[in-house]
């Protein structure tokens, strides 16, 4: 890992005798994406509110950029840009309003030259609240990056968004950390944490249960890959044999699917067989366990 531009360590935060954020210890590097998940009240808000500089913490140390978030509020609005899930935005603000405000509130000459990246160059005198949900989000995101911070957070940035916005909203991300951004991703959508995230730390009941890749998280499961197979002359379903390390079968319309242990053994014993049957093989997909399925499997444990 290159030099960390986020350093939490022993981390603790409570409220009352309800204990939120349970000592735990994570680096960021710079120009990372880190998706931080975990179900509602696992720790994450309160992770996030104290990195950001809105809580302080009862006990350990956090460093975003070398600043204590704490201790240096000033320094650190400097370096990072947060986009809430709910922006708080007065209803008839316009984009040009809120991006001179924005700016104004950094010291800097405003970005309006954003508002034309993001599209909403049309909509600049447009009131907040007849934006549409996309254009709102992009918005959001527009304010946070003007200031071109080293750290940006996301709180579940694509919630309620379209499939296009999705996609745009992901594109974005990426030219950001090809830029040099470091981005922390809060998200329940466990496919975009998949996708978009460098790593990914699962919070649960305050404490940290996995932290790594998203492959070196979904391999350390107990979940089965999913082999589904589909033949010219269906032997696999009309003849329902055994193979080795497979504990589930079941079929879908011309498919027969296997759930295995080790795909090393299942899938050329798959092949042989269809081969001795004299059959031919039309389709063969091997699909390993997803985040999510290693999420449902930490947090239902």
């Amino acid at each position: 890992m290159t030099q960390p531009i986020i350093e939490v360590t022993n981390f603790r935060k409570r409220y009352g005798d309800f204990v939120a954020v349970d000592n735990i210890t994570f680096a960021v590097s710079r120009g990372e994406i880190f998706g931080l998940l975990g179900p509602n009240g696992a720790g994450k808000t309160s992770t996030l509110e104290t990195l950001e500089g809105l809580r302080p913490a009862d006990s350990g140390t956090l460093r975003v950029a070398g600043i204590d978030p704490t201790r240096e509020p000033r320094q650190l609005r400097h370096v990072i840009g947060v986009q809430l899930q709910s922006s708080g935005m007065p209803e008839s603000m316009t984009p040009a309003e809120a991006m001179q405000f924005f700016c104004a509130y950094h010291g800097i000459a405003p970005r309006h030259d954003l508002l034309d990246r993001f599209g909403l160059s049309a909509k600049r005198k447009t009131q907040f609240h007849l934006l549409s949900t996309g254009q709102q989000r992009r918005l959001s995101l527009a304010l946070a990056i003007a200031h071109e911070p080293q750290v940006l957070f996301l709180d579940e940035p694509t919630a309620g968004l379209d499939v296009s916005s999705r996609a745009e909203l992901h594109t974005l991300m990426r030219e950001l950390q090809s830029g040099g951004t470091t981005i922390v991703l809060a998200t329940h959508d466990m496919a975009e944490a998949e996708e978009m995230a460098d790593r990914v730390a699962i919070m649960l009941n305050g404490r940290l249960t996995a932290i790594g890749t998203p492959l070196e998280i979904t391999a350390t499961g107990a979940g089965m890959t999913k082999v589904s197979v589909y033949t010219k002359a269906a032997t696999l379903l009309a003849n329902h044999h055994t193979f080795p390390a497979v504990t589930q079968r079941t079929q879908k319309e011309n498919y027969a699917i296997y759930f295995s242990s080790d795909i090393a053994q299942t899938v050329p014993a798959l092949i042989n067989y269809v081969q001795a049957q004299q059959d031919e093989l039309i389709d063969l997909r091997v699909e390993r366990p997803s985040l999510e399925d290693r999420f449902l499997e930490l947090t239902n444990n």
